[in-house]
């Protein structure tokens, strides 16, 4: 079994509250993915997310076809991180982790994502010739609509972690 890993970081310009606010809205969720996924949320959703809320919807990641997901919110610890845990879908494992770090001018905002394919070595192959690719475009949207939702971010703070945060005093991106 593969564990494969997604860890990205992205400065924006507002505090650890405002950030916090925005992500711990289950609505939010839709804006800040791509349409080609076609997600939609099936269940009902309160305004707040909380501790052990279980959310549904319908994606159509690979070739158009619509996979039900569920979801369980976990790990809270208001408001620095939370964890949203796959309970049905279509990956065998999914766990990601969201967290807030102070930073000047604003906040860090981490992703760490630690996944498993299903169907042994046929998810593996699917994983290296499709699945990695889609996922980083995922979060590739994701980190262009909160750049032009809260603003320009620094322009050298990486998308990508493995790399340090260091600040810049430059105008933007």
């Amino acid at each position: 079994m593969k564990v494969y890993r997604i860890h990205r970081r992205q400065w924006l310009p507002i505090d650890r509250d405002q950030a916090w606010d925005f992500f711990w809205t289950p609505h939010n969720l839709e804006a800040m993915t791509p349409p080609f996924l076609n997600f939609r949320i099936t269940s009902e959703v309160p305004d707040r997310t909380y501790n052990g809320l279980i959310i549904t919807y319908r994606i159509a990641a690979v070739a158009g076809i619509p996979v039900t997901w569920v979801t369980e919110i976990k790990h809270v610890v208001e408001p620095f991180q939370f964890v949203d845990e796959q309970r049905l879908g279509p990956f065998r494992f999914w766990h990601h982790q969201h967290r807030f770090h102070p930073a000047p001018g604003g906040i860090e905002m981490e992703d760490d994502v630690h996944y498993v394919m299903r169907a042994g070595w046929i998810g593996r192959l699917v994983h290296r010739l499709f699945i990695r690719r889609r996922l980083e475009q995922i979060f590739d949207f994701r980190h262009a609509y909160l750049r032009d939702r809260f603003g320009p971010a620094l322009a050298d703070a990486p998308a990508v972690s493995g790399k340090p945060y260091r600040p810049h005093q430059g105008s933007g991106d």
